[in-house]
């Protein structure tokens, strides 16, 4: 087997092969390693090495295969971890040069779950500083860049992660979504990001009790996304907001016939890229071709949603970071300071007014997810912006209007607004510019089943997304 086949080969299918020793584990990683060496130089996509001791790694869980008996859920797999969360004794910058030298003093709760289902680490990937934008690049680490068009990004905040997998640098990787940070880079990329309803995978505090803030799995494919969530997702003793009992998702579900499904091309709040939405109503025809119902609807949200969700982001997480202007002002991207100045000046009625317009959103939301079984959008309302973009200087037009910079370009925000929804993006298609498109998937609260379930079929009816050569972006 080719080894750019066994890079783009998905975790279900590593796993059998492990098992009936038709592929060890030593083989894979040696090709993902293989795989970053070639396109770091392009992409950027990877901050921390642990090629070496991952290969150490990957020979001990081919000797626990080699045993045969029970193996652990990940054993052997590669997976690059987003460089904000914690491992014991391993550096972690979060894209900062504050914290170039940063090494942790303990593994974060997530971390600690990937790390004991046998997954091997062996790539960090890059972030924005302090994850607080939705392209990917710092002072620290330079740009990382989109694997199908270097000119534009990947992403944010878990670019990196997003980059790699469609890179075909990892088989799995991480990331965390506090206002689409997951779910952008899954669009962009032409990958499959997971928002999980709050409480459902352990944080780190005090952003565990942020219920915008929300880590999850990346993939290439729904059930390799199916099998990292069941890994990651919770109750912790260290998280105080973590779901009992612990949900466990299954990885073959029912056909989605008969259901009903609404959709939204603007959510009544965005611009839309006329490309974005044509790949949006193609999606919409599959869905449609597996017998679901698919209607437009009104979501009749207020028209200062996204401004409300920016508000609550500045009032706890610009004001977190707001913390280190008075030591640190001068190591920090212009766009980070920028966020935790205004985030300085925030008001505890402007954080009170966020939450009353979380309550005016779900009051038609809620009602309309009583009588359809899935809400459908695009997560990104434009393929993608140029790699060196930045939110604090530049601007961003759609269809000849201009937006907000920050994140009026994504349609992700609203559904960290209203956290219990799970939210799966997954691809929709190709821009002109070579740059994946993607939608959201959207359920009734704390039913993540159900956009898996969608999302299967979805799959299943357009045969995934990186199965040959020609489905990849070029090396």
């Amino acid at each position: 087997m080719r080894d750019d086949e066994l890079c783009y080969m998905p975790a279900t299918e590593a796993l059998a092969r492990f098992r009936d020793k038709s592929l060890s584990p030593v083989e894979l990683m040696a090709a993902v390693i293989a795989r970053a060496e070639q396109t770091e130089p392009k992409l950027n996509a990877i901050t921390y090495r642990h090629f070496d001791e991952a290969m150490d790694s990957a020979r001990k869980a081919e000797a626990r295969y080699a045993k045969g008996g029970r193996t652990r859920a990940l054993e052997g797999l590669p997976v690059a971890i987003k460089d904000e969360s914690y491992i014991k004794g391993k550096p972690t910058s979060n894209g900062s040069l504050i914290l170039k030298d940063h090494v942790a003093d303990h593994t974060s709760p997530v971390n600690e779950r990937i790390l004991r289902a046998g997954a091997i680490v062996h790539a960090r990937t890059a972030t924005p500083e302090f994850s607080c934008a939705g392209y990917c690049w710092s002072r620290l680490w330079g740009v990382t860049r989109n694997p199908w068009n270097t000119d534009f990004t990947p992403g944010g905040s878990s670019g990196g992660s997003g980059a790699v997998l469609a890179a075909g640098s990892t088989t799995l990787a991480t990331g965390s979504d506090i206002g689409g940070s997951i779910r952008i880079p899954a669009s962009l990329t032409g990958t499959v990001g997971y928002k999980p309803p709050y409480g459902r995978n352990p944080e780190e505090p005090p952003f565990n009790l942020d219920f915008y803030c929300h880590n999850g799995p990346m993939a290439r494919t729904v059930r390799d996304t199916i099998l990292m969530q069941n890994v990651m997702a919770g109750p912790h003793p260290r998280d105080i907001s973590t779901l009992r009992p612990r949900l466990r998702l299954p990885s073959e579900m029912k056909p989605i016939k008969g259901w009903k499904i609404a959709y939204s091309m603007d959510l009544g709040l965005f611009e839309v890229d006329s490309e974005v939405q044509a790949n949006t109503l193609a999606a919409l025809d599959v869905f449609r071709s597996l017998g679901a119902t698919v209607e437009e609807v009104d979501l009749g949200w207020p028209a200062d949603a996204l401004e409300a969700g920016l508000t609550y982001l500045r009032h706890i997480f610009g004001a977190y970071l707001g913390q280190l202007l008075a030591d640190h002002a001068d190591e920090m991207t212009d766009y980070a300071r920028a966020f935790a100045e205004t985030g300085m000046q925030s008001r505890a009625v402007d954080f009170v007014h966020s939450l009353e317009v979380a309550g005016q959103m779900y009051a038609t939301l809620g009602p309309l997810l009583e009588r359809y079984d899935l809400l459908i959008c695009p997560t990104a309302a434009v393929p993608s912006v140029p790699a060196e973009f930045n939110q604090h200087t530049g601007s961003v037009k759609i269809n000849g209007k201009e937006v907000n910079p920050m994140l009026g370009w994504v349609m992700t925000t609203p559904f960290n607004t209203l956290s219990r929804c799970p939210v799966l993006s997954v691809p929709s298609g190709h821009a002109s510019n070579g740059v994946p498109t993607g939608i959201q998937l959207v359920g009734r609260t704390y039913s993540d089943a159900d956009v898996f379930r969608a999302g299967l079929a979805y799959e299943t009816a357009v045969g995934g997304w990186y199965g040959d050569a020609s489905a990849r972006p070029a090396p």
